[in-house]
């Protein structure tokens, strides 16, 4: 199963994500099949491609509650 998550990078104490597309066995921060996006938590800047997102959640992927979160918050 296709989950759209975040992958964890930068340094300690300095997180910075991206939103990848990423079977669901696989690890955190393993290699994603494709990059949908960003998100900064320290200034609270992200990018999503969301035409992306929607085609892919058509085609059966799964969405986690903090990608989620990040939508509805794009849209406001």
């Amino acid at each position: 199963m296709l989950k759209i998550r975040l992958k964890r990078l930068g340094r300690k104490k300095q997180p910075f994500y991206r939103v990848i597309l990423i079977d669901s066995r696989k690890k955190r921060d393993g290699k994603a099949i494709e990059e949908i996006g960003f998100y900064n938590p320290l200034n609270k800047q992200n990018q999503l491609n969301i035409a992306i997102i929607k085609e892919k959640i058509k085609q059966g992927a799964q969405i986690t509650k903090t990608v989620k979160t990040l939508i509805k918050n794009h849209y406001q």
